[in-house]
């Protein structure tokens, strides 16, 4: 999966880049005509988009609820046909991962 959040002090960064050379290509193809909204699921050739605020609602250093967007792999979401339900299948997997790398200083590689 590709996984694209910001942290307290750092901006948006793919903390998971699916195994591909160039994540924001797919991303970018994912998500293109998505919408701006909060909350969003979209399938697109054969990839699902999935975007939820934040669990705990955390916030940025200038306050700004933090985005979890995530770029899914047919088949690796099961049967999830909402923007909530699949928040509710992929956050236990990435939940521990952005804790420990919310805070730092600095973003992560």
């Amino acid at each position: 999966m590709i996984w694209a959040t910001r942290g307290w002090d750092w901006g948006f960064r793919f903390l998971r880049d699916g195994g591909v050379d160039d994540p924001l290509d797919l991303y970018d193809a994912v998500f293109a005509t998505a919408g701006e909204g909060p909350t969003l699921l979209v399938n697109r050739d054969g990839y699902t988009g999935l975007r939820f605020p934040d669990p705990k609602g955390r916030t940025d250093r200038s306050g700004r609820l933090i985005p979890h967007e995530f770029v899914l792999w047919a088949g690796m979401g099961g049967d999830v046909t909402t923007a909530e339900a699949g928040r509710d299948f992929i956050w236990p997997l990435v939940e521990h991962e952005y804790d420990s790398k919310w805070l730092t200083p600095t973003p992560p590689d």
